[in-house]
């Protein structure tokens, strides 16, 4: 019960040097990749849930937004895995770390900002100022809509490590609160330990859904600028 509320967020050391590196490189290691002409349940499990995502993501994308597939479909599972491995006992979630997913959201949201500007210089211009604006709100519309559009990296990073942290907190506070009530009330034990079972079940589609609504953030910006 003493144990630090915050302490499963605290990036782990060995031998006083970060070992986050590592663990953000560990997710890649759990897909198995097809060595043989005929591949088991497994891969053809894998492949068909790639080729799904991408088919519905980038359907609505031209050719040149498609050629983000790659890059798309591997940060949906790198995300997605990642928030799996992290809900596992002792162990660390790097998405919870701002710095991390900060890291990965400002690289893709400028790259589809400069993809808008390389592609569709007059179109990404337009977006700055509305049709029909009349001419005393022109200096605040832009405003306005040059601090959205700096926001949304902001908001894909915040939206992923609040939604991760919020549901590691709480499934903390719940396994705590079974623990304190064992020796109190067996009933109510039982009840929070099934409630904690419920949320645990949860998670596990939040973490899925969290990699997917990111991704498909990611996947709409590039689509407003090819």
């Amino acid at each position: 019960m003493n144990e630090n509320l915050f302490s499963s967020f605290i990036t782990p050391t060995m031998m006083g040097l970060p070992i986050v590196i590592l663990i953000t490189m560990f997710p890649g290691i759990m897909f198995p990749s097809p060595s043989r002409l005929i591949n088991n349940r497994l891969i053809s499990i894998q492949q068909w849930l790639v080729q799904l995502t991408s088919k519905q993501m980038l359907s609505v994308h031209n050719q040149k937004g498609q050629t983000w597939a790659l890059m798309l479909m591997s940060l949906i599972l790198f995300i997605g895995s990642t928030n799996l491995l992290g809900l596992l006992p002792h162990s660390f979630t790097p998405t919870t770390q701002l710095s991390l997913n900060l890291g990965m959201a400002i690289p893709l949201w400028a790259g589809t900002v400069v993809t808008g500007f390389r592609y569709k210089m007059k179109a990404s211009l337009a977006h700055f100022l509305p049709q029909g604006t009349p001419l005393p709100l022109i200096p605040m519309l832009v405003i306005i809509e040059t601090i959205s559009l700096f926001i949304q990296p902001m908001a894909l990073a915040i939206r992923l490590t609040a939604n991760i942290t919020a549901g590691h907190l709480l499934i903390h506070l719940i396994g705590e609160a079974t623990l304190a009530l064992t020796s109190i009330s067996t009933i109510t034990a039982m009840v929070t330990f099934i409630i904690l079972i419920l949320l645990t079940i949860l998670e596990f589609a939040v973490a899925l859904i969290q990699a997917y609504v990111f991704t498909l953030l990611v996947s709409l910006y590039l689509h407003d600028n090819t």
